[in-house]
Formats: C-alpha cells, sequence, structure tokens
C-alpha cells in the first residue's frame, strides 16, 4: 500500500501557515493574559542582533518633598531632575528537525503529515511556555539573590516533620504575597499553580468559575484571580517518608496582566524539508526542521548574560540568577512567587 510522505505533499508556505493552529496564542499562558504580543518588541530585532536596550523614563520620586514658596527674592528653587533605566531583552535562536524513513512510513500504512504538523505545533507551543516559566523562576532567583525575596513568599517546611497546615497552601499565604506589591497588590489577575496546589484549594472549595466566551462556567478563578494549572511549574519531590527528609514544595505564581512581552523574528528559512536519498541503504530518509526566533521578556528586567557562551539562553541559563537583574521599582512589577508543600 503506497503512503503519502511529507515529500508528497510538502508546501513550504503552506506548512508554515499551519504554525497558527497551534502556536503561542494557543497557550493558557496567552489566553489568559500574561504574555501579550509587544510588536514594538518585535520591530526592535527586526534588522537583526540578539540584544534590544529599552530605556523608559523612571517615575517622579513621590518621596521628593515639594518646594515650599517664600517672598525672599534670594531663595532659589532647586529643579529635580528625571532620570532613565533600561530594560535588555534577548532574543532566541531556536530550531528542531525530526527524521522519518521513507520506508517506514510505507510499512506502517499511515499519513505522516498531519502527524507532523500537529505534534511540531505542539512542540513549540510548550517550548515557548517552558521558557517563559524558566525567565519567571530567573527573576525569582535573583529576587531572592540580591532584592532580599521581596517578591517572595515561602511558608515550605524543609523536612517532612516540618510539614502542617502553616505549610499549606491557603488563602492567607495568598495574601501575603499579593501584599508584597503593596499598594499595588490587586494588579494581579492570573494565578499560575501545579496541580497539586489545585488538588488543595479544589478540596478547600477556594475556587469558583465564571463564564467563557460561550456562557459556559468553565474559566476557575481564585480570589477573582483566573487560574492556570500547569505541572511544568517548579517543584521539588520529597526525598522519602522520614520525618527528617526533605518535604516536596511547590512554587506558585501570581501574575499581572502583560509581565511577559513576547516578540517573534522570522527566520530565513522558517521551515525546510531535508531528504536523504541514500540513508535508510537507498530508501531514502526526509527530516523536517522548524526554525523560531523568539524573545521572551519579563517586564522590568535586565538580561545580563552572565553565563552564555554561544549567544543563546538555555532553559538553564534563563533558570539563572546572575542572568536576571531588576531595573524598576518592585511595586510595579506584577509578579509574586509562592513556595509550599502542597
Amino acid at each position: 500500500m503506497a503512503t503519502t510522505q511529507l515529500s508528497d505533499v510538502y508546501v513550504p508556505e503552506v506548512y508554515a501557515s499551519y504554525s497558527a493552529v497551534n502556536g503561542p496564542e494557543k497557550t493558557a499562558f496567552f489566553e489568559s493574559g500574561i504574555a501579550i504580543a509587544n510588536p514594538a518588541l518585535a520591530s526592535m530585532f527586526s534588522d537583526g542582533g540578539r540584544i534590544a536596550e529599552l530605556p523608559f523614563w523612571k517615575d517622579l520620586d513621590a518621596s521628593d518633598e515639594p518646594n515650599y514658596g517664600t517672598d525672599d527674592p534670594t531663595d532659589i528653587a532647586v529643579p529635580a531632575k528625571v532620570t532613565t533605566g533600561t530594560q535588555v531583552a534577548r532574543m532566541a535562536s531556536l530550531n528542531q528537525g525530526y527524521s522519518s524513513a521513507d520506508l517506514t512510513g510505507e510499512l506502517a500504512g499511515a499519513d505522516p503529515m498531519q502527524h507532523v504538523r500537529n505534534r511540531f505545533g505542539t512542540y513549540w507551543m510548550r517550548q515557548w511556555q517552558r521558557r517563559i516559566i524558566a525567565s519567571v523562576q530567573g527573576v525569582i532567583a535573583d529576587n531572592v539573590a540580591n532584592d532580599d525575596g521581596d517578591m517572595v513568599n515561602n511558608v515550605a517546611g524543609a523536612t517532612n516533620a516540618a510539614v502542617g497546615e502553616g505549610t499549606l497552601f491557603g488563602r492567607g499565604v495568598f495574601t501575603a504575597a499579593a501584599f508584597t506589591s503593596g499598594d499595588h497588590y490587586d494588579d494581579y489577575a492570573v494565578f499560575a499553580v501545579h496541580s497539586v496546589v489545585a488538588k488543595r484549594m479544589v478540596d478547600n472549595n477556594d475556587i469558583d468559575y465564571v463564564a467563557d466566551s460561550q456562557g459556559n462556567l468553565t474559566i476557575p478563578t481564585f480570589l477573582g484571580r483566573r487560574i492556570v494549572v500547569d505541572d511544568s511549574l517548579p517543584m521539588t519531590p520529597a526525598a522519602g517518608s522520614g520525618g527528617t527528609d526533605a518535604a516536596a514544595t511547590y512554587t506558585s505564581y501570581l501574575f499581572g496582566t502583560g509581565l511577559i512581552g513576547y516578540g517573534e523574528r522570522s527566520p530565513k528559512v522558517p521551515v525546510a524539508l531535508e531528504r536523504e536519498e541514500a540513508q535508510g541503504n537507498g530508501a531514502g530518509v526526509e527530516t523536517l526542521w522548524e526554525r523560531k526566533s523568539w524573545v521572551i521578556h519579563p517586564f522590568g528586567t535586565a538580561f545580563q548574560n552572565a553565563t552564555l557562551t554561544d549567544g543563546n539562553a538555555t532553559l538553564a541559563q534563563l533558570r539563572l540568577a546572575a542572568n536576571w537583574d531588576r531595573v524598576i521599582d518592585r511595586k510595579l512589577i506584577p509578579l509574586a512567587a509562592i513556595t509550599t508543600n502542597g
């Protein structure tokens, strides 16, 4: 039985249009408003390069007391000055390829085009979301290392014996994290949690549901914030069952709308199909390549490039405190982290 191969139906322009089916816009992080497409950010990379600097005017210092007028002409007021800061964003050039032997497809009797198209899109969706989470981990790691952890509420016990009601998620734990933003505590719109934390919320009857665009009560919320459940959020498994063994911990995040700016640059050849006729002892092998150029930038930060060797930041490098620096007042960054034992 003949099998349709990628090379039989592959048209680069048509294939590239499939990406919208499973693009970043379909992820919970995009749909909930945590990440937003930022054309201005993307345009900064339109002429090439990996790094873009985003200068901004710092807010007027409210703690700077105003002058008090007098009738003395020799009493000269000295104006204050407005200062600037710089955010730094970095583009990542990514690619992945998958190979398939012609003979494998022929023996399977299946059309590989639909499967490869769908799974490749899902692969990139997951990678995009993983890069957001890794970037947020790095920002929080920098906060703990260099800013006294003023964006974090960590109530987790280190050992199994230390785990109790006070080390588990609850309303008080949430509000304490939100109020790390002071009078900006209400800037948070989304609460991202591991499924273990979500289960505790369900058991405590803490979740309310609001209507989606179809009028169905399907969107979970907690204290008015949309809930995103994602098991790729940071967690450390328990080391054992004994009282002195390390306890499992889970990190949840509070996000404000638009915390993550997202931009994309089109690589020279975004999609390519490569055939090697001699492989498979002459039966032929084809490889589908996809390439992405993404900038994913948490608002109010500057990427430091402290550990990069080839220009791109891996997931592990995004998680490092040394690669991030907060450059805006804490209250203006709608991000907070909660660490609990469940």
